[in-house]
């Protein structure tokens, strides 16, 4: 598949192609779900009795440990709400700090913050996006409890710089994967390294069902913990679970990449009056606790995602085909990639390039592709960065990313054709940017 997206080149498309070309337009989400996954959704919309409890949880919580290498795993509905989980089972509370990269996710920080610890947070690196790991040193107190791992992208922290400074300081490591499901590290998964780490299934994600989250860990203790808060949450609702099922076929639907064009203008329209749920409520933006925020997985969820994990080997092998398609024909243009650890390797949820002007490229890109602005805040979807308690000006470096980064659809949809039309926008809309005459027009329009 590698070097088949690499040898693609616009002189020996065929005329086939182009006609086909011209009508596709690639989504950033999707292509993880098939038809027979959705004719497997309806089922259980069918048959709404086995859509919140059943035999699938557990056995798609069992399957979820042993891929990553580990004895236990435990559902929620969100990755975030795991989290949250997890920290109480170690204990972790007011008065107690956290560390915590930026760029992030305003739903991370949160569920740190609804614990009554502090999230500390750390600048990125610009050559991965990941923890600047000797600044997270200068920042620990006696204070600081745990170190909440990020591997950005999907591209692995160096692990054994991490776990050093975990044994040496006497922190608890937290390994974030909601981006890395698939990614190793020196041929072992990620998620096995930290004491515990979570996962996420929600919608843009590796995997998709719809919304959903899983913590795992090789602690036996610290599991029995995380039991017992999975135990205390409540059950979704029959209607949400029906909702999020639903959506999951809706937007296999829309995402297809010749009807995108057009799907992607109404969702778009409707907006905040989109009827199907969305990933980040309006508290959780504002940095608020949401009433009905500690709930667990669904049984119709976990079928489908039970589905998609028996094809992961071939989901992330193609990201990295097109990651790698994207690498060498950008790195021959000059512009600035994410250079991943020598041991890792990466599970690209998403592609994540350096441009002069964002906002210009996603608009030059639109007819061929919706690219993705993943961190263009350094607390992605809050309100405003206060509201996570963040200090403007105490990360550069993300702060600088939030302005520069888009990040490119890896996805199993994407094709060898739309990797050329992608590549192409990206690099006429870096020119166009790079010309002072030509942004200040844009400016004002």
């Amino acid at each position: 598949m590698k070097h088949a997206v690499v040898g693609q080149t616009a002189e020996n498309r065929t005329e086939t192609h182009r006609l086909r070309d011209s009508v596709r337009r690639v989504a950033l989400i999707g292509g993880t779900t098939t038809l027979d996954d959705c004719l497997a959704a309806l089922y259980y919309l069918i048959h709404p009795r086995q859509l919140v409890a059943g035999a699938a949880i557990s056995e798609f919580e069992h399957s979820f440990a042993q891929y990553i290498g580990v004895r236990y795993a435990y559902s929620f509905c969100h990755g975030r709400v795991g989290l949250y989980g997890l920290l109480r089972g170690l204990e972790i509370g007011p008065g107690d700090e956290v560390l915590l990269q930026v760029p992030t996710h305003i739903v991370v920080a949160n569920a740190i913050r609804y614990t009554g610890a502090r999230p500390v947070y750390v600048d990125c690196r610009l050559d991965d996006y990941n923890m600047d790991l000797a600044q997270a040193e200068q920042h620990i107190t006696s204070r600081t409890k745990a170190l909440v791992l990020q591997h950005t992208f999907g591209i692995p922290v160096d692990l054994d710089a991490a776990l050093n400074l975990a044994r040496r300081r006497s922190l608890t490591l937290i390994e974030d994967c909601v981006h890395a499901l698939g990614a190793t590290y020196g041929g072992r998964p990620v998620g096995s390294f930290g004491r515990a780490a979570f996962f996420s299934s929600e919608e843009t994600k590796t995997i998709s069902t719809t919304m959903g989250g899983m913590v795992v860990t090789d602690d036996p203790e610290l599991a029995t913990r995380i039991q017992n808060f999975q135990q205390s949450c409540a059950l979704p609702s029959a209607w949400q679970t029906f909702r999020y099922i639903l959506k999951l076929v809706l937007y296999h639907g829309m995402t297809e990449p010749h009807i995108h064009q057009y799907t992607r203008a109404i969702y778009e329209f409707f907006g905040k009056f989109n009827p199907l749920p969305q990933p980040t409520t309006d508290e959780e933006t504002s940095g608020k606790r949401p009433t009905n925020y500690e709930q667990r997985f669904s049984n119709a969820q976990a079928a489908l995602g039970l589905r998609q994990l028996r094809r992961l080997g071939e989901n992330v092998s193609h990201r990295r085909a097109i990651a790698s398609a994207y690498h060498e024909r950008l790195t021959a243009e000059g512009f600035h990639l994410p250079r991943p650890p020598v041991k890792a390797e990466p599970a690209f949820v998403r592609y994540p390039v350096w441009v002069e002007d964002p906002d210009l490229t996603v608009r030059v890109a639109t007819r061929r592709a919706t690219l993705g602005t993943w961190f263009s805040s350094v607390l992605e979807e809050a309100d405003s960065p206060a509201c996570g308690d963040y200090e403007m000006g105490s990360c550069p470096r993300a702060e600088r990313a939030a302005r520069h980064l888009i990040n490119l659809p890896t996805n199993p949809r994407v094709t060898e054709q739309d990797v050329d039309a992608i590549i192409s926008a990206v690099i006429q809309a870096d020119g166009l940017a790079r010309s002072q005459d030509f942004r200040a027009l844009f400016k004002k329009g």
